[in-house]
């Protein structure tokens, strides 16, 4: 069964407080972009899982990998026979796109499918939210306002099929938790959703991403790309989760002339 597993991009993403577990609170919207990796699962001869890998490389030992993981996770309760996984990377890493996030979520909703576990939705989203904070997002395909780690999702009504849009990352990598170490948490009186409610070429003075500001000190090729983003036309650009990757929502086509040499350029296509 061949699969594609779909990025990410956070419209706001606010810190909202430190939990007790050692994560923190946060309120953002996920919106899923058509920017995919390519998943393969078949059933095996072989007497275990394997996974093999094909584009962008990815680094760490196989054991790490979500898709494995999340094979592992599903044997505690089930006995699976071996399956073969191969996992063909597009969307770059340590972007804040969360690609790592997608294929584990994809893996299981294609081995609850190819083995018939009959896992409703809600008993998936369980085994997700022990994969990944954000996993739980992408066993849906839709928009969806999370709080608390990022794995109470709700339902929200966000449509920019009518935009195009474009995403940039420059040859860095983020942290995720160097990028949490660099911020304070913060309580909003404002509300998110009624924030993307508005239209989008009001979210540039209200809607905010706490990670921008700093991860911009840090890597200035993001405030780069942002403000290019602008200058292009872009009616709202930002950083994605917590980097190094930057969005441009343009209304209608971004100019021919919008490129970004040495940097990764991925642009929708309608």
């Amino acid at each position: 069964m061949v699969v594609f597993p779909h990025c990410k991009i956070n419209l706001g993403l606010w810190v909202t407080g430190k939990r007790s577990d050692g994560f923190h609170d946060i309120e953002t919207v996920f919106y899923p972009v058509k920017l995919c990796d390519i998943l393969e699962i078949i059933k095996s001869d072989t007497d275990d899982v394997t996974f093999t890998s094909s584009g962008i490389e990815i680094p760490g030992d196989v054991a790490g990998n979500l898709c494995i993981q999340a094979y592992r996770l599903l044997t505690k309760d089930f006995s699976l026979p071996p399956v073969r996984i191969h996992l063909h990377k597009v969307i770059p890493i340590g972007s804040g796109l969360g690609g790592g996030s997608s294929d584990g979520a994809y893996t299981l909703r294609v081995l609850n499918e190819l083995l018939k576990l009959n896992l409703s939705l809600e008993q998936l989203q369980v085994y997700a939210r022990q994969l990944g904070s954000d996993c739980a997002f992408f066993l849906q395909d839709a928009p969806a306002y999370a709080r608390e780690r990022g794995d109470h999702l709700e339902r929200v009504n966000v449509n920019l099929s009518a935009y195009t849009i474009t995403i940039v990352k420059p040859p860095v990598h983020s942290s995720t938790a160097q990028a949490y170490a660099m911020i304070q948490p913060v309580k909003r009186k404002t509300d998110l959703k009624q924030i993307i409610a508005r239209p989008v070429l009001e979210w540039k003075n209200t809607l905010v991403n706490d990670f921008e500001e700093s991860m911009a000190l840090k890597f200035p090729e993001i405030r780069t790309i942002r403000d290019k983003l602008y200058d292009a036309g872009a009616d709202y650009a930002s950083l994605s989760g917590s980097g190094s990757a930057v969005y441009g929502i343009f209304n209608g086509e971004p100019p021919l002339s919008l490129s970004f040499p040495g940097f990764y350029f991925w642009k929708d296509t309608q």
